[in-house]
């Protein structure tokens, strides 16, 4: 058995719930497993650092039903209690298909209960109203109980606790709003947990707040898990030779899937982090340079000269660099930042960066009109995007047609540079393509020079 826990709407303090029960379970030693439902970078990042381990993504968009049951129970192996938090409302799934890849569907896919985390603000006895019709909606999601966030007195906890009960549902912990904890926000969502430099006295705030406000005798039965048997691998992953291939890591870029770089590495890939921001470039077969911040480090990383050096040189020699979204972001000629000062970037694509006000945000189906280091002309995969920035102009060739009727994508050679976020759960062969064209330049030298 393990815990979902599910919220009626976005806001209502889902991931400082989810928070404060790996906290406390840390705390006491034991052996916790997070997962996040839907496409997100920045909560798992928490939870890793609260656990331990790293969080793995339950995506029943970018992947499919058989990929998400095999990752969650591979993940619970030797693991003592699971805690899975939600995406937005607990029935919201991809627009239009109704609660299709909803925290609602992986409930019901892993058979497992929600926890509704309920926002008590400006709340009475209509959260029973509430109650009962998340309760009804669909008889296949059980709802184990409820936790009360941002509850503003006593007399207030004992309305809402009366409206629970009157539901038939369990009371698992209470908060009230003058204790609950704030973590810090910026455009794309919580700020990133390795920019909080007090993070952890924030993680023993978020365990004694566990231990006063929540009912554990009624909570540890939830989200024990029972020891289960071995299970099939969630891929077909035959090694390659081991080939080195980099992986950015900092303030900058940090978007990255642990699917993806667990996959990476059975494919036979000796991952190696480095700090764009520190200047580095290590001198690797490959190279990864995922999601990030990069706006918000425009003008340091514009002083990186080793960086930009190792970067452009890279692409010149056909070497794979494998670039998504802030990766994007930094390969045109500058980045413009929202205060609206331009930095000089890798200068590789005849295009800049330019940030905005509008959010691009949701699921996209993509078909590759080119061939890239990831990717052959005609696939059809599927991905996410989120992002606040666009590329100036737009490629001639782009890499993607997307199902919206929209077009992006560049690529040069073995370079592959786009918006579009992929998880390659299900995709096993672009990862797999990937670290062969990083054995080509590896092994033989065959490596596709980049046409400017």
């Amino acid at each position: 058995m393990a815990v979902i826990i599910a919220a009626p709407a976005s806001g209502t303090g889902k991931t400082t719930i989810t928070l404060a029960l790996l906290a406390y379970l840390k705390a006491h030693r034991l052996r916790v497993r997070s997962f996040k439902v839907g496409p997100d970078y920045i909560d798992p990042m928490f939870h890793a650092a609260v656990t331990g381990q790293g969080c793995v993504n339950l995506d029943l968009f970018l992947t499919d039903e058989p990929f998400v049951r095999a990752t969650y129970h591979h993940h619970c192996q030797a693991q003592q209690a699971a805690v899975i938090e939600g995406v937005m409302g607990l029935f919201d799934g991809r627009a239009g298909q109704g609660d299709f890849a909803s925290t609602a569907h992986v409930a019901r896919l892993l058979r497992l209960p929600v926890i509704l985390v309920i926002d008590g603000a400006g709340a009475g006895f209509s959260v029973a109203a509430t109650l009962y019709g998340f309760r009804h909606f669909d008889p296949r999601v059980r709802i184990a109980g409820v936790i009360l966030n941002r509850v503003g007195s006593e007399r207030h906890a004992q309305i809402l606790a009366e409206a629970v009960r009157s539901q038939g549902l369990e009371l698992l912990g209470t908060v009230y709003k003058d204790e609950t904890i704030a973590l810090p926000h910026r455009h794309l969502g919580l700020l990133p947990v390795e920019e909080l430099s007090d993070f952890r006295r924030t993680q023993q705030q978020l365990a004694a707040l566990a231990e006063r406000s929540f009912d554990w005798q009624k909570l540890l039965p939830l989200v024990a898990i029972q020891p289960a048997a071995p299970v099939l691998p969630r891929w077909e992953a035959e090694p390659l030779p081991p080939v080195r291939i980099a992986v950015a890591r900092d303030r900058a870029f940090s978007f990255y899937y642990q699917d993806n770089l667990e996959l990476l590495a059975a494919l036979g890939a000796q991952l190696e982090t480095f700090s764009p921001l520190a200047g580095e470039w290590p001198d690797c077969r490959g190279y990864l340079l995922g999601g990030g911040f990069p706006e918000l480090c425009a003008g340091e990383l514009s002083e990186k000269t080793r960086f930009w050096a190792g970067l452009r040189g890279a692409v010149a020699r056909g070497v794979p660099l494998y670039a998504e979204c802030g990766g994007l972001m930094v390969l045109g000629e500058a980045l413009r930042t929202f205060e609206g000062r331009s930095h000089p970037m890798a200068g590789i694509l005849e295009a800049s960066c330019w940030m905005g006000k509008r959010t691009v945000l949701g699921y996209r189906v993509a078909t590759a009109l080119h061939s890239s280091c990831a990717v052959e002309a005609g696939r059809q995969l599927r991905g996410h995007l989120f992002h606040r920035s666009r590329m100036e102009p737009q490629p001639g060739a782009p890499l993607w047609q997307l199902d919206d009727d929209g077009q992006e994508g560049w690529v040069r050679g073995n370079l592959h540079a786009s918006y579009l976020h992929l998880h390659w759960g299900t995709q096993a062969w672009a990862a797999r393509r990937f670290v062969r064209r990083c054995l080509a330049v590896a092994f033989e030298g065959k490596s596709t020079p980049a046409r400017f």
